[in-house]
């Protein structure tokens, strides 16, 4: 198509881009089309319900042992956005606070954990020693340590999926090691080491860290790769925050259906994330909401796939993109061919988003709501600006990640947002 042809040779060029998917279908379609089962998607709610008491005892800060974030309006957010841009934004605009989920502080502390959590439940269960009706908190106990401890977890992380994982499979004995590409973070790797964890660093991008973690577990009946390219268990860990934004929604009065939609602007990198909370986004509120993935204009690979028709074999040196961003969390140079597939029929559209624009938006929200975001984050803070809505439209910016943070980069990334934002 020309219109596809015209934003690849953008994308070339690095510059921001907006498209929207023509090969979107009618969602029910979309979800039967992708072969996944969605009663999963309910039985892993019922398992994170299950691991509750265990997750309560090991990280009393959750609430009960259930891992969520709050979803708040960010109405002065909205107004600095339309003064900035000077665009007017209809509808209200909600900020789903993911940067402050408990435990890893990002939205990889669904899907990571999660998968994480049903590892153990399958070896516990097969160990004879433990039944579906125990309760969970005893899989904290020092002989499922030992357990575990014989057993060894390995994935290929740019920084926010291996915290995510290297902290719960530690917190339960589990021999863990996160192999991070150029991009993660000096604090991620420090951190996780200071977890316990085994952190090999490299030299390459994400490709290469997932490339090794997987040849780590190759052969090894004990070792258990966590693929963030391929696994199901990690979509449906995403998908389950659709499940809690309905009622989240219901709490604050608001109902999505024919005459009061739903936008959600979702960062990407491999496509995890996004991709699950889409299937969930589509499964709960069918073709009420639209779901539109960001991603860096230096590393927009799960949109070079969409338009190429190569999915996961593209990568975005293929095209002279240097995948250098200081959105570390989406420092990814191919996309997972599982999202892809996903996104052809269910992603509403994409944007791309130039670093610039990332710390400017991190500053708006600090100056605006108090709020405190990585850079990766702010990229779904530019959403309503782009989009056209009515007054009935609610907007909701994915924040992915910021908890862990600490405070002088957060302070670092701030002052260059600032910076950028007076030199206008």
């Amino acid at each position: 198509m020309k219109e596809n042809r015209e934003v690849l040779e953008k994308l070339k060029k690095l510059e921001p881009v907006l498209w929207e998917n023509n090969d979107y279908i009618d969602a029910a379609a979309g979800i039967d089309s992708t072969r996944i089962d969605i009663k999963k998607v309910y039985e892993a709610e019922d398992r994170l319900i299950r691991f509750a008491p265990l997750i309560k005892k090991l990280f009393p800060e959750t609430v009960d042992g259930i891992i969520e974030s709050p979803l708040v309006e960010i109405q002065s957010m909205k107004k600095s956005l339309e003064s900035y841009y000077n665009k007017s934004i209809e509808g209200k605009m909600f900020l789903k606070c993911d940067s402050e989920l408990k435990i890893a502080g990002s939205v990889k502390a669904r899907g990571g954990i999660y998968e994480v959590l049903k590892h153990a439940e399958d070896i516990a269960l097969e160990s004879g020693k433990f039944s579906l009706q125990d309760d969970y908190s005893v899989l904290m106990s020092e002989s499922f340590k030992e357990l575990f401890s014989t057993y060894k977890i390995a994935v290929g992380s740019t920084g926010n999926l291996g915290l995510s994982i290297g902290i719960m499979s530690s917190a339960l004995g589990f021999n863990v090691t996160v192999h991070m590409s150029r991009d993660a973070k000096r604090w991620k790797k420090d951190l996780l080491r200071s977890k316990g964890v085994t952190v090999i660093e490299y030299e390459e991008d994400y490709s290469k860290a997932v490339e090794q973690g997987r040849k780590q577990c190759t052969g090894d009946p004990k070792a258990y790769f966590i693929d963030d390219e391929n696994s199901i268990d990690l979509f449906l860990g995403y998908s389950i925050a659709a499940l809690r934004l309905k009622t989240q929604l219901w709490e604050l009065g608001l109902t999505i259906d024919e005459e009061h939609k739903l936008n959600l602007y979702l960062p990407c990198g491999v496509g995890g994330a996004p991709g699950g909370i889409t299937f969930g986004a589509k499964l709960i509120f069918g073709n009420n909401v639209k779901c539109y993935f960001v991603e860096p204009t230096h590393a927009p690979c799960m949109l070079l796939g969409l338009l190429t028709g190569r999915y996961n074999k593209v990568h975005v040196r293929d095209y002279n993109i240097d995948n250098i961003t200081e959105a570390d969390g989406l420092a990814v140079g191919s996309p997972s061919k599982l999202v892809s597939m996903v996104a052809e029929e269910l992603m509403d559209g994409e944007y791309t988003i130039q670093d610039e624009e990332m710390f400017k938006l991190l500053a708006l929200l600090r100056d605006s709501e108090g709020r405190k975001v990585e850079v990766s984050a702010a990229a779904s803070l530019l959403g309503p600006t782009l989009l056209q809505a009515d007054e009935n439209t609610i907007h909701i910016s994915w924040a992915t990640g910021g908890l862990l943070l600490p405070e002088q980069e957060y302070l670092n990334a701030y002052k260059t947002g600032k910076q950028y934002l007076q030199q206008r």
